[in-house]
C-alpha cells in the first residue's frame, strides 16, 4: 500500500448506505436517502461529478470514453472474505477526429459536452417535477429549446407544428393537412379533458398508435411528426418485423398530452423542452448538492478496491477503499461499470449468488450510438438550440429507428462563442449498424474537410478502423468528400467523437446496481428506474417528502416555479 497516494482517513467508518458513482441514479437515491436521515458515504474514482451522465471538457471526454480504470490488489482481511472489484467497458468503437486542433486546443476547457447527449427535458415531465419537489431546482438554471424539426435526406428541416397556432403558421402544410392535424388535436385534447361526446374508445387505446392515425385517414407526413417527433417513437411503427417497442394508442395519446401540458408551463419557455446552463451533467451535481445539504458525505478521486463478505454467514458487510481503509454498511449501490470478477471454479458465498453483477457483459437492452460535433456555423439561420428528429426510413432504407440530433449553442455555456454543439443517437443493435446511423446524419448536413487529423483511441476503436483516420465506412466517406463544398451552404466540421455505448439494466437487492444512460430523449423511464430502486431498498421511506423550498430565478432562464 506504499504506492497509493496518501488519502486522508474516513471517519465515521460505518454507513446506512455507500453510493459508489456519482452518475444520476446514484446522485438521486444518494438524496432521496440522505432527505430520509440516514447516513451516506458518496464516493467517486473520478475527479468530477457525473460519471456517465457527467458534462466534460473537450479533452477530458476522451480520457472518460476510452479509460479502463484498474483497481489495486486489495490484500485480505481475517475477519472477511474479499472479492475485488474490476470495471467492465461500457463503450466501444470510440473515434475522434479534429479538423482544427490549434483552435480547439485554445479553448478546450470551455467546452460541456454531455457523455450521455442527446437529452432534454419536457416542462411538464418527471424529472422536472422531481427536481421541484426534491429542491434541487436551487441549483439547475434552465433555458428553453427554440424549436422541433424533422429532417429528411436532402438536408430539409421541416418545422414540427405541434400545436394551434404552429398549425396555423406553418406554410410548409396545404390547407387539407393543416384541417386533418387541427381534428386531430381537438380530439385528443378534448378526450383527455373528458368532453362530453369527445372520446376514443378503449379498443382503439389498446390498438397500436399507427392504426389509430390510419383510421383517422392522416396522411404519412402528418403520421411521422406525431409519431416520430411529438410521441418520440424509437422504432419504425408500420413494420411489426423491427419494431421492439410499439406504441399503443394510449402510450402516444399520454405523450401527447406530455407534449401539450409542457408547452407553456413556464412564461418564459418557448416551447415544450429544456436544457440545463452547463449542459446535462448539472443534473447529477444539483442532486449532490442536496445530498451533501442533508449530511451526505463526498470523497471524489477515491477508488474502491474490492467487497467486503462475512466469513461464517456470508453476507455483505462493506468495501475496501484504495487507501486500505474499510467502511462498513447495510446496503451498497454501485456504478454500473464495477463488477465482481470470479476466479475460475470459484464461487461467491450463497446469500450473495445471484445477487451480484458479476463480471460478464450482459446485452440487457442493445446498444446506443452516440456521435458528438463541434461546428462554427448554425444548422439553422439565427436559431442557435433546437431538436432534429429523423425518422425509421428519412435516411436510408435500412434505417429502422429514429434518430435524434440536438444542436446546442454558446448561450447554454457549453461552448466558446460562435460555436456550436450537436449531438446526435440512436438505437442500434451492433457498432457497425450504430456507426452507419451516426455517419447518415452527418453526411447530409455537415461539411467534412478533406485534410483529417484522427485522435482515434486504438485500444477502444472499432476493428474496421485500421488507417487511423476518421472512421467511415466507405459510401459515407466517399459522400463526405464529394460534398465538401463550402458554397453548399453546410456548417463546416471542427471536431467529431462517435461511440457506441452498452445499454445495461439496474439490479435490486441489499446490493444494487443502476442503470445506464438509456436511448430516450428524456429521463422519464431512467426516474421510474431509480424511484423502484430507492422503493425497493427503503419500503417503508419516502420518495423525497413534500417540503417548502425557496426557488431561485435566474436572469432570462426558466423559474421552476409551477
Amino acid at each position: 500500500m506504499e504506492d497509493l497516494p496518501p488519502y486522508p482517513p474516513i471517519d465515521p467508518t460505518t454507513f446506512d448506505l455507500i453510493v459508489i458513482g456519482t452518475g444520476l441514479p446514484e446522485s438521486i437515491i444518494a438524496a432521496a436517502t440522505s432527505t430520509a436521515s440516514k447516513s451516506v458515504l458518496h464516493l467517486d474514482p473520478n475527479p468530477f461529478y457525473g460519471s456517465h451522465f457527467s458534462s466534460l471538457p473537450l479533452a477530458d471526454l476522451q480520457a472518460f470514453l476510452s479509460s479502463h480504470p484498474t483497481s489495486p490488489s486489495s490484500g485480505y482481511h481475517h475477519d472477511f472474505s474479499v472479492f475485488d472489484f474490476a470495471t467492465r467497458p461500457l463503450y466501444s468503437s470510440l473515434d475522434i477526429s479534429s479538423f482544427s486542433p490549434d483552435l480547439l486546443h485554445q479553448h478546450s476547457r470551455k467546452f460541456n459536452l454531455d457523455v450521455a447527449g442527446p437529452r432534454v427535458f419536457f416542462c411538464a415531465d418527471k424529472s422536472i417535477d422531481l427536481i421541484l419537489k426534491s429542491g434541487a431546482n436551487q441549483y439547475m438554471e434552465f433555458k428553453s429549446i427554440d424549436a422541433t424539426f424533422v429532417g429528411d435526406d436532402k438536408g430539409n428541416l421541416w418545422s414540427v407544428p405541434d400545436s394551434r397556432a404552429a398549425i396555423f403558421k406553418d406554410k410548409s402544410l396545404g390547407l387539407l393537412e393543416k384541417n386533418q392535424l387541427m381534428r386531430f388535436f381537438k380530439l385528443v385534447q378534448g378526450h383527455l379533458a373528458g368532453e362530453q361526446g369527445i372520446q376514443i374508445f378503449e379498443e382503439d387505446l389498446q390498438s397500436p398508435f399507427v392504426d389509430f392515425l390510419n383510421k383517422m385517414g392522416l396522411p404519412p407526413k402528418i403520421k411521422s411528426f406525431i409519431l416520430y417527433a411529438i410521441a418520440m417513437a424509437d422504432y419504425d411503427q408500420e413494420d411489426i418485423g423491427v419494431c421492439r417497442d410499439l406504441l399503443t394508442t394510449k402510450d402516444g395519446i399520454d405523450q401527447l398530452a406530455l407534449y401539450n401540458a409542457s408547452i407553456g408551463r413556464f412564461p418564459n419557455a418557448l416551447g415544450a423542452l429544456l436544457y440545463p446552463v452547463y449542459g446535462q451533467g448539472e443534473l447529477s451535481q444539483a442532486f449532490c448538492r442536496r445530498a451533501a445539504v442533508k449530511g451526505c458525505l463526498y470523497v471524489l478521486r477515491m477508488s474502491v478496491t474490492a467487497l467486503l463478505v462475512d466469513k461464517d454467514t456470508g453476507c455483505y458487510k462493506g468495501v475496501r477503499l484504495a487507501s486500505g481503509q474499510d467502511i462498513f454498511s447495510q446496503k451498497l449501490i454501485l456504478d454500473p461499470s464495477f463488477m465482481v470478477p470470479l476466479p475460475a471454479g470459484s464461487s461467491l458465498p450463497h446469500p450473495l449468488q445471484d445477487k451480484l453483477p458479476v463480471f460478464s457483459l450482459r446485452d440487457d437492452r442493445g446498444k446506443v450510438a452516440r456521435g458528438i460535433c463541434i461546428t462554427k456555423t448554425s444548422l439553422k439561420p439565427n436559431i442557435s438550440n433546437f431538436l432534429v428528429v429523423y425518422p425509421p426510413r428519412s435516411l436510408f432504407p435500412e434505417q429502422v429507428t429514429s434518430i435524434r440530433l440536438l444542436q446546442i449553442g454558446s448561450n447554454l455555456s457549453v461552448c466558446p462563442p460562435d460555436m456550436f454543439v450537436l449531438y446526435i443517437s440512436a438505437l442500434c443493435k451492433d457498432d457497425d449498424q450504430g456507426k452507419k446511423l451516426l455517419h447518415a446524419v452527418m453526411n447530409t448536413l455537415l461539411t467534412v474537410p478533406v485534410s483529417i487529423n484522427s485522435e482515434s483511441n486504438a485500444a477502444v476503436q472499432s476493428e474496421t478502423a485500421e488507417s487511423g483516420c476518421a472512421v467511415l465506412d466507405e459510401t459515407a466517406e466517399s459522400s463526405f468528400r464529394g460534398r465538401s463544398d463550402p458554397g453548399e451552404g453546410k456548417p463546416t466540421l471542427l471536431w467529431s467523437a462517435s461511440y457506441i455505448q452498452e445499454l445495461t439494466l439496474g439490479q435490486v437487492d441489499f446490493i444494487c446496481s443502476t442503470p445506464m444512460p438509456d436511448g430516450k430523449l428524456n429521463y422519464n423511464d431512467l426516474i421510474d428506474v431509480t424511484c423502484k430502486l430507492f422503493r425497493e431498498m427503503y419500503p417503508e421511506e419516502e420518495f423525497f417528502p413534500e417540503t417548502s423550498s425557496e426557488n431561485s430565478e435566474g436572469d432570462g432562464d426558466v423559474a421552476l416555479e409551477t
